[in-house]
């Protein structure tokens, strides 16, 4: 009986990780409106069934599907060495808002500012995140957080990277996104060799 439970585990988890890799990739491409679970479930090349025996309604797939992605993605970064120099650290965390996760996230996080039942674990799971993509650029940039001020900049490292993110939505920033990390670079290795 064992062997037969291990093959249907297997397969429920690789549709669960099916619908939440569909989950994201309608919502980057088709916003909160137009991404419903017959969609996902579509994508995914699931029964919209299966899809709500994985995830009971659409704010249960949705808030799990960003939360996937942003395990996997802190997982990689944990996992790739530290970069060579600061604005190589920085280019890498700009990067985490550029693609297909942010986009994502941020139509959720739109969803979330008038959606009641949305908007609570949404906070949640952001506030989550902040912390540990913080974490993980202090980590990067090899900052020393007990010097005055160096908490902020990072943080503003963060903000920053958010709005270059933003700005890429409509077109493709990449020159200027490019001059921005490194002015960005040359602020950091300032603030960060300060004492």
């Amino acid at each position: 009986m064992g062997a037969v439970t291990a093959p249907k585990q297997d397969r429920s988890r690789a549709t669960r990780q099916r619908l939440l890799e569909a989950a994201v990739s309608c919502l980057a491409e088709h916003g909160w409106s137009g991404s419903t679970v017959a969609v996902v479930a579509e994508y995914a090349g699931v029964s919209r069934g299966a899809a709500q025996h994985h995830f009971p309604t659409r704010e249960d797939l949705f808030t799990a599907a960003v939360e996937y992605v942003a395990e996997r993605r802190s997982a990689a970064l944990t996992a790739l060495p530290r970069p060579a120099g600061t604005r190589a650290a920085v280019a890498l965390l700009v990067d985490l808002y550029t693609g297909p996760l942010f986009r994502a996230a941020l139509h959720l996080w739109v969803a979330a500012s008038h959606e009641p039942q949305l908007g609570p674990r949404v906070a949640v799971l952001e506030a989550r995140i902040g912390r540990e993509t913080h974490r993980m650029a202090v980590d990067l940039l090899g900052a020393d957080e007990s010097v005055p001020g160096v908490r902020e900049t990072v943080q503003g490292l963060l903000d920053m990277a958010r709005g270059l993110g933003l700005a890429n939505l409509l077109t493709d920033d990449t020159a200027r996104r490019e001059r921005v990390v490194a002015q960005w670079a040359g602020v950091l290795d300032a603030a960060l060799t300060a004492r």
